[in-house]
């Protein structure tokens, strides 16, 4: 085997096929485009995802579901057993934000009931579930707005 007589295997390297080189050719004229569409044009050949050929497509067809609240992502959820981590007698969103409780992206913070509360709390300026309420003031404690 010489350097000056290597090739690369018969069938592994096919050359371009040339389109629109005449009638002889086999792809002249149309350049195997075919007549007229979408297709025929250059540049578009992409159809977009959804497209239906001029049909009204699917997602607009369908009705509107459901709903997305615009605050949910800006409020956090605290667990009622959770506040034994708070020190001292007062809650409110710094003492939470302190206690880690919040993450740093929170607006704003919301207490749920899950576990039970151990100790006497004062709530101020943080919303509370109907569970936690009843929750909070049957352990003495109390919820300022």
């Amino acid at each position: 085997m010489r350097l000056n007589t290597l090739k690369p295997a018969e069938g592994a390297r096919q050359e371009r096929t040339r389109v629109g080189r005449g009638i002889g050719s086999g792809l002249g004229k149309t350049a195997g485009r075919g007549h007229k569409g979408s297709f025929a044009r250059s540049g578009k050949g992409k159809i977009k995802a959804g497209f239906e050929g001029g049909q009204t497509p699917m997602q607009r067809r369908l009705p509107k579901v459901g709903f997305r609240s615009v605050t949910a992502k800006d409020t956090a959820e605290v667990l009622l057993y959770k506040l034994d981590l708070v020190e001292g007698d007062t809650v409110d969103f710094a003492t939470l934000k302190a206690a880690k409780l919040v993450p740093s992206t929170a607006k704003r913070a919301k207490i749920v009931k899950k576990g039970e509360l151990s100790r006497k709390l004062t709530i101020k300026g943080v919303q509370v579930t109907a569970g936690a309420k009843t929750a909070i003031e049957a352990a003495g404690g109390s919820i300022e707005e």
